[in-house]
């Protein structure tokens, strides 16, 4: 028999019929004033790809701090609504806990331990993990195989890598955890398209051969896009779009507003006149 998937359903229920993960309706406020979100709803299946996309500021970031129950770093809270994992309640818990239970986020802008090295920051994805150490080496390896890179530099400390390398470290240190969903951030900030090309195919690998379900909040709609099976859009705290991955990709809204293409090429957002009347939407 081959090596088990990270993650493999126990019930009956089909990807299609199973929620992961379900937000309903949440509000963030920071410094008990500053409203983020305002009612925002969404839903993760299982083995799913579901791509958060929207301009710098939308609430991306503050959507998957939410769920990691992160906020509270910022002085910021989930002051209406329910988030749900697996069917229960999880905006209560730790990230500790959250990370037991399978959910683990990779942090915008990679964070790794600089003076560590690549093979050491990958081992601290497992500290939360009981099951002994030849099942550890068995994902370590697991990882090596999606990240030959990595294999290459395992022994180079993290802080003089490239960005790739230190973005690929980083899920794979997410991957050691055996989590069930991965809380991805702007996995493609600051990298070369061919390198963000790389690893959203490994992702979508990880998806499909290991069963991890993905939410990724991404500024690059059109990368997103293509490999995301559900898509959410996100405006000034609110969710004022959502649909099936390949319907928002050829949407005319979106392919003008956030792909910058339309039947008559390039639009400018200077057009203010024009993007209000044409995000209908929002009417």
């Amino acid at each position: 028999m081959g090596r088990p998937r990270l993650y493999s359903a126990t019930d009956e229920m089909t990807s299609s019929e199973k929620i992961v993960l379900n937000i309903k309706n949440i509000e963030v406020i920071y410094d008990h004033v500053i409203l983020v979100l305002k009612g925002v709803s969404l839903e993760v299946p299982e083995g799913g790809i579901v791509a958060l996309l929207g301009a710098n500021g939308a609430g991306k970031t503050t959507t998957i701090k939410a769920i990691s129950n992160l906020l509270g770093t910022e002085r910021g809270e989930v002051s209406k609504g329910s988030i749900e994992y697996l069917g229960e309640r999880v905006d209560q818990l730790s990230p500790t806990e959250l990370v037991r239970r399978g959910v683990v986020q990779v942090m915008e802008g990679r964070h790794c331990f600089e003076h560590l090295t690549i093979e050491e920051n990958l081992m601290t994805g497992a500290y939360t993990r009981k099951d002994g150490k030849s099942n550890i080496d068995r994902d370590l390896e697991m990882v090596y195989n999606y990240f030959p890179r990595l294999k290459e530099r395992r022994k180079s400390q993290a802080g003089y890598t490239s960005g790739g390398e230190q973005q690929m470290a980083a899920v794979g240190r997410a991957l050691m955890a055996r989590p069930k969903l991965i809380l991805l951030d702007e996995p493609s900030m600051g990298l070369a398209p061919q390198l963000v090309e790389e690893i959203f195919n490994i992702v979508s690998q990880l998806n499909r051969n290991e069963g991890v379900t993905f939410l990724l909040a991404e500024q690059n709609t059109t990368v997103a896009l293509r490999f995301a099976t559900y898509g959410y859009i996100l405006e000034n705290g609110r969710v004022v779009m959502d649909g099936e991955a390949s319907h928002l990709a050829e949407n005319e809204d979106v392919k003008e507003f956030y792909l910058g293409m339309s039947g008559g090429g390039r639009k400018s957002f200077r057009d203010v006149k024009h993007y209000r009347r044409r995000k209908r939407w929002l009417s």
